[in-house]
């Protein structure tokens, strides 16, 4: 895996809530394509970072969305955002591989 760059990232807050809880650690791949459906680590305008669910590309960036409908902002409320990385892996609180999910349409 030469110079492919990798982190770690904590998930704030329940905005992806079941999927991720506050609090969990996550395996960041900072060279990987990102992909609809795919968790990632992405930037808004505004500067915040967040780790949401891709849902498609946009003229701006991807367009994301939270799991938690209720809690939290996505595309809807503060526009497209930048990806920063990929996330693969769940690394605390128990290890678990984070498989990408279908969008909503």
């Amino acid at each position: 895996m030469r110079g492919q760059r990798w982190g770690i990232a904590v998930v704030r807050g329940r905005s992806m809530e079941p999927t991720l809880r506050d609090g969990d650690r996550l395996w960041v791949r900072y060279a990987a394509v990102p992909r609809p459906g795919a968790l990632a680590v992405v930037r808004f305008r505004d500067g915040v970072l967040a780790v949401k669910r891709l849902e498609h590309p946009d003229a701006d960036g991807w367009w994301v969305a939270r799991d938690n409908p209720v809690e939290g902002r996505d595309s809807w409320s503060a526009g497209a955002a930048v990806v920063v990385g990929v996330v693969p892996v769940r690394v605390w609180p128990r290890p678990r591989r984070l498989r990408a999910r279908p969008v909503r349409p």
